[in-house]
């Protein structure tokens, strides 16, 4: 996550100013900030993230404590495959992260009768991930989401426009949650032959094979 830090300088003669730096990243600028707190002349400071949300220097350094035993450094490829003989859709993640200084790697996927294209499929494939995020305890910070879908990734970067209805009501749901959680998507376009783990969950999940699994990567 990068921060803006906002404050008040205020003059011994009693002038005041408002001063907002660029966006840096959160233990820089808390380094600055408190740096700025010891020069005495420092009425009000706080902190901006991307979503103008305002944090404390107290919140700011319990978040940055909190990195410490929580998930970070996350990657997400995500991939949905559609049958259309049986109409039936799977869905595939794989999440990457870092925790108490060891890497792990999560898989999951899930089979729907509910979906109407390998589109949607995708899409969907995209918010099982984000559902993992949440219960991982993913939270303000970076993320990269990766995928082979052109439709899914432009369009969640804005770079296509979104007219399907059923598409637009996934994305709005995968942006809500993920504003809710803090996370900044990066989001990566790469080959089906380099997303072939996410792949081959959603087929297992055609099949019926139910792939639920978290472990430690040595």
């Amino acid at each position: 996550m990068k921060i803006r830090i906002d404050w008040i300088y205020k003059t011994p003669k009693g002038t005041e100013a408002e001063f907002h730096s660029e966006e840096l990243p959160v233990a820089h600028a808390l380094l600055i900030a408190e740096d700025l707190e010891r020069t005495g002349r420092i009425k009000r400071i706080t902190f901006t993230d991307q979503y103008d949300s305002n944090w404390t220097i107290k919140e700011m350094k319990i978040y940055l404590k909190s990195l410490e035993t929580e998930p970070y450094k996350v990657s997400v490829y995500f991939d949905g495959g559609f049958d259309h003989e049986t109409n039936k859709s799977g869905l595939g993640c794989v999440i990457y992260y870092e925790q108490n200084g060891k890497t792990y790697r999560l898989r999951s996927n899930a089979p729907s009768g509910e979906l109407t294209s390998n589109n949607e499929a995708e899409y969907a494939a995209l918010y099982l991930a984000v559902q993992e995020l949440e219960h991982l305890n993913v939270h303000h910070q970076p993320v990269k989401i990766i995928g082979d879908s052109q439709v899914v990734i432009n369009q969640m970067k804005e770079e296509w426009p979104t007219l399907e209805k059923n598409f637009l009501e996934w994305a709005d749901r995968i942006e809500e949650k993920m504003k809710n959680l803090g996370i900044q998507p990066e989001y990566e376009l790469i080959s089906r032959k380099v997303n072939n783990e996410s792949d081959r969950l959603a087929t297992q999940a055609l099949s019926g094979i139910a792939v639920s699994a978290n472990v430690e990567i040595l």
